[in-house]
């Protein structure tokens, strides 16, 4: 069964953004960085799911160019499912358009691919496979 893993927010400073979250009394991960993606990023655990806070490293990342735009917000909504591989399978069968047929692995370990908006009603999805969060 897929869950919510995170909401992705784009924002252009990091150390500003998170600290709303670390006044709310929140745990914000350590900065990581994700290079093929030219972004950093922090986790903020909320219940069962996370936020993942964004920053560019890089003019031409795609949070900077979603950044420049629409503003700072909330850039994706990811979904752990159990079975990555078969899920991008299912989908490219079934015609739905992926961002990259390629799954990627990015903060934490994680393997991921993005559905694009075109196929989800204008939201961009991440799909991440299941396993704990760090």
């Amino acid at each position: 069964m897929a869950q919510i893993d995170h909401l992705g927010i784009a924002v252009k400073s990091l150390s500003a953004a998170k600290s709303i979250y670390e006044k709310l009394g929140l745990t914000v991960s350590p900065e990581e960085t994700v290079e093929q993606e030219r972004v950093r990023l922090v986790m903020v655990p909320v219940g069962e799911s996370r936020l993942e806070l964004l920053e560019a490293t890089s003019e031409d990342s795609a949070i900077a160019k979603f950044i420049a735009k629409r503003g700072e917000g909330i850039h994706h909504v990811c979904l752990r499912v159990p079975d990555l591989s078969a899920a991008v399978e299912r989908m490219k069968k079934d015609g739905v358009r992926l961002v990259s047929d390629e799954i990627k692995i990015g903060a934490g370990g994680h393997k991921y691919v993005f559905v694009h908006p075109s196929s989800t009603g204008g939201v961009l999805m991440e799909l991440v496979e299941s396993h704990e969060h760090a």
